[in-house]
C-alpha cells in the first residue's frame, strides 16, 4: 500500500498523511520500514522542498548538501534521536550512494559560518554526526541494526566485495578527516563520543600501506587532548576503546600506538598518584574540599575507563583503589563520586589478574589471588547496605558479574587453579542478593516517594525512565545468576510472583528467565513455578479469617489465578513437549491441595482445597490420556459421593470438570 498509493494516487495523500507514513521508517519490521524508506526518499529527499531548508550556497556538493539538510531536518523533526540506525537502514536500499557521500557530510561539518553561510547549527551538527556514524556502521557491517532482523545477514560474493570497498573508502577518508573533526568539536561530549566510534570500522592496514602515519599521529594527539579535557564516562570509554582497536599486535602501527598509550597512562597515573598522596596527607581525607574531590573523581574515572580495555597491572593500581574502599568501609566518609570509580578500578584490576592465571601459575600466586577475591567480595557485600543508593546498586551489579565469572571460569584449563579460585555464594549471601532485588526493584513506587518534597517529586518524575532502566539492569543481573545456576533456582519463585504485577516494566526479563531455566532443567523449573504459586496461596490464606476459609473472590486470589494462567501460556502450543512439566504441576498441586486434611475417608474439607482452582488454569495444557491419569490420581484423595455439595467444595468440582472437559 505504501508503494501503490504514491505511484498511482499521488494526489490522494495530504501532507499530514505523508508525515504519518514517514514514521514507519522507525518500525522494527524491516520490509515495512524499507517500503517507508522508499516513500520518504521519493517524496521528501529527492525533490526540491521549502525555501527554509534550502542551502544558501551552491558549491561542489550543492545537490547532496540539499538532500542532506532535508534528511537532518526530518530526523530532528521526528524526535526519535535514539533510532537513527533504523532510519538509515530504511533508506539504505534507495539512497545508498547519497548516504555514502561521507566527503560531503564531513565538508559540511567542517564549514565555518563565514563560508557561504552553510555552517550547521549545533543541533544539526550533532544530528549529522549521528547520521555519519549510522551510515558507516551500515556500510561496514552489511546487515540491519539490532532489533530489525532475526539474525546477521549472510552476504553474497558481490555484497561482500561492496562491503570491503566501502570499508576501504571509510578508512581512507576518515583517517584524514577524523582528527580535524575531533579538533573542531573537542569540547562537545556527545559529538566526540560519537566520532570516536568510527575507527572501529577501519581497515587498519591502510595506515601503513597508504603511508598515512602522519594522520595517525594527529589522531593520537587529538584523543590524548580529549582524555585530558573530559571526565564524561562515554567520552573516556570511547577513547579507551579507540586505543584498544588501534593496539592490535598484528598490524604495523602497533608499536607507535602502544608507545602513545603507555605515555598517556603514565600521565594519568601520575596525576592520580599526586592527588592520592595529597588526599592521605590531609588527615586521611577528612579535610578534602570540593575542588579536590572533583579532580580525584575525574582522575579515577579516566583510569577506570582505560583499565576496562587495557591491563594496568604494571602501574599497581589495585593497592591504591583498594585502600580507598577499605577506608570507606571503616569510616564511611568518602564522597560517592570517589567510591564509584574506585570500585570499578578495583574490580577491573582483579579481572585482569584473574585473566592472567595460567597453567604455570605458582600456588602462592593463586592463594594470594584467592585472598584478594574474597576480600573484594566482602567489600561489595558490605556496600550492599551503603548509605548511597548509587553505591549500593554499583556494588550489586559488580557482585553479580563477579559471582558469575568466578563460578564459571576455567583458568586456561588449570584444574588446580579452578579449585582454588572457584567461588559460589553462601546461603546467607544468596538471601542478601534476593532481599536487595525485592527492596530495590519491586518496592512500591508510592513507598519510594512518600518522603519526597514537591521539588523532589518533580525531579523524580523526570528521572523515571532512568530509574526503570537501572531496575531492569539489576533484575537482569540477578536473573543471570539463577539461569547459570550460581544461586538456587528456587530463588526464582520470589521473582515470578511479580510477573503479572510488573509485566509492563519487567515482564520480558522474567519471561526470559523462566524460558532459560526451563531449557536448562525442566523438572526443577516446574517445581519452582509450583512453589511460587504455593507460597502466594499460603500468604493469601494466612491473611484471611481462619473461620471463613479462603476467599476465592478476593483480588489477591484472582491475581493468583491470572498468574497461573500466564504461567500456563509460557508452555506454548506443543503439549507433547511440555507434557512432563504440566503433569508434575497437577500432581504436586493436588498433593498440596489435600495437605493437612483430617480423616482418612476424604470427607473433611482440606484447608488448601481452593488451590485446585489455581492449577485448573493448566488443565487445557494436558493431553487427553494425561487428563485421565490426573483425574485418577485426584480420585485417590476424595470419597464418592462427595460428603457435601456446599460452596466450600466447589473448587474440587470445578477442577474435576476441567479434567473431564
Amino acid at each position: 500500500l505504501l508503494l501503490f498509493l504514491p505511484r498511482n494516487c499521488e494526489d490522494v495523500l495530504s501532507t499530514e498523511d505523508c508525515e504519518m507514513l514517514y514514521q514507519f521508517v522507525y518500525t522494527t519490521h524491516r520490509p515495512l520500514a524499507v517500503a517507508a524508506g522508499e516513500f520518504l526518499y521519493n517524496r521528501l529527499l529527492s525533490h526540491e522542498g521549502d525555501e527554509e531548508i534550502q542551502p544558501k550556497g551552491g558549491g561542489k556538493f550543492g545537490a547532496s548538501t540539499d538532500q542532506l539538510k532535508r534528511l537532518i531536518h526530518f530526523f530532528l523533526e521526528s524526535e526519535l534521536h535514539k533510532h537513527v540506525t533504523y532510519l538509515i537502514d530504511s533508506l539504505w536500499d534507495w539512497a545508498g550512494n547519497f548516504l555514502k557521500d561521507w566527503e560531503c557530510m564531513t565538508t559540511l561539518l567542517l564549514k565555518d559560518a563565514e563560508e557561504d553561510g552553510e555552517a550547521l547549527s549545533d543541533a544539526h551538527a550533532s544530528a549529522l554526526i549521528e547520521i555519519i556514524l549510522a551510515t558507516v556502521r551500515e556500510a561496514a557491517e552489511g546487515h540491519p541494526p539490532v532489533g530489525r532482523g532475526a539474525a546477521k545477514k549472510i552476504l553474497s560474493v558481490k555484497e561482500k566485495k561492496i562491503q570491503l570497498e566501502d570499508c576501504t573508502k571509510i578508512t581512507k577518508h576518515f583517517i584524514m578527516v577524523l582528527p580535524q573533526l575531533l579538533a573542531k568539536y573537542s569540547t562537545d561530549v556527545q559529538k566526540v563520543a560519537n566520532l570516536l566510534q568510527i575507527p572501529q570500522y577501519y581497515d587498519l592496514d591502510v595506515y601503513s600501506t597508504g603511508h598515512l602515519e602522519k594522520h595517525l599521529d594527529a589522531l593520537l594527539r587529538e584523543i590524548k587532548d580529549i582524555v585530558t579535557k573530559h571526565s564524561d564516562i562515554s567520552v573516556l570509554e570511547a577513547s579507551s576503546r579507540t586505543y584498544y582497536i588501534l593496539c592490535s599486535e598484528e598490524i604495523a602501527i602497533y608499536s607507535k600506538v602502544d608507545c602513545a598509550r603507555t605515555q598517556l597512562i603514565d600521565e594519568l597515573m601520575g596525576q592520580l598518584n599526586q592527588l592520592l598522596d595529597g588526599f592521605w596527607q590531609k588527615e586521611e581525607g577528612f579535610c578534602t574540599d570540593a575542588g579536590e574531590i572533583s579532580r580525584m573523581q575525574s582522575a579515577l574515572r579516566r583510569v577506570a575507563a582505560f583499565h576496562n580495555a587495557h591491563d594496568l597491572t604494571n602501574w599497581n593500581l589495585y593497592d591504591k583503589t583498594l585502600r580507598l574502599l577499605v577506608f570507606e568501609m571503616e569510616h564511611g566518609s568518602l564522597p560517592v563520586q570517589m567510591i564509584l570509580p574506585a570500585l570499578q578500578c578495583t574490580y577491573f584490576s582483579l579481572l585482569w589478574q584473574l585473566a592472567a592465571v595460567s597453567e604455570n601459575s605458582p600456588k602462592e600466586t593463586l592463594f594470594a589471588l584467592r585472598r584478594e577475591l574474597r576480600h573484594f567480595s566482602q567489600i561489595c557485600i558490605c556496600f550492599l547496605h551503603h548509605r548511597e543508593k548509587d553505591v549500593r546498586e554499583k556494588a550489586f551489579m559488580i557482585l553479580c558479574d563477579w559471582l558469575l565469572i568466578l563460578s564459571h571460569q576455567d583458568s586456561n584449563n588449570n584444574e588446580e587453579a579452578v579449585g582454588l579460585i572457584d567461588y559460589l555464594p553462601s546461603t546467607s549471601l544468596q538471601e542478601k542478593l534476593l532481599l536487595f532485588i525485592q527492596d530495590h526493584v519491586f518496592m512500591e513506587q508510592e513507598e519510594e516517594n512518600k518522603d519526597l518534597t514537591g521539588e523532589e517529586e518533580r525531579k523524580d518524575e523526570s528521572c523515571k525512565l532512568d530509574d526503570l532502566h537501572k531496575k531492569r539492569s539489576l533484575l537482569a543481573a540477578y536473573c543471570k545468576l539463577i539461569v547459570y545456576n550460581v544461586v538456587e533456582m528456587t530463588a526464582a519463585a520470589e521473582i515470578y510472583k511479580h510477573y503479572v504485577k510488573t509485566y509492563n516494566d519487567f515482564g520480558d526479563i522474567i519471561k526470559e528467565a523462566l524460558s532459560r531455566t526451563r531449557n536448562i532443567n525442566k523438572i526443577q523449573s516446574t517445581k519452582t513455578l509450583i512453589l511460587c504459586l504455593q507460597q502466594l496461596f499460603q500468604t493469601h490464606a494466612e491473611s484471611q479469617d481462619s473461620s471463613s476459609g479462603v476467599d476465592i473472590s478476593s483480588a489477591s486470589f484472582i491475581n493468583m489465578k491470572e498468574l497461573a494462567r500466564r504461567f500456563s501460556l509460557t508452555f506454548g502450543w506443543d503439549q507433547v513437549k511440555s507434557r512432563e512439566s504440566v503433569a508434575m504441576i497437577h500432581k504436586e498441586g493436588i498433593e498440596f491441595a489435600f495437605r493437612g486434611a483430617t480423616g482418612a475417608d476424604g470427607k473433611c474439607l482440606p484447608p488448601n482445597l481452593s488451590f485446585l482452582l489455581i492449577i485448573s488454569e493448566f488443565s487445557n495444557k494436558l493431553l487427553k490420556p494425561d487428563k485421565r491419569l490426573v483425574y485418577a490420581y485426584l480420585q485417590r484423595y476424595i470419597a464418592e459421593p462427595l460428603p457435601c455439595r456446599g460452596d466450600e467444595w466447589q473448587p474440587l468440582i470445578w477442577y474435576r470438570n476441567s479434567l473431564l472437559a
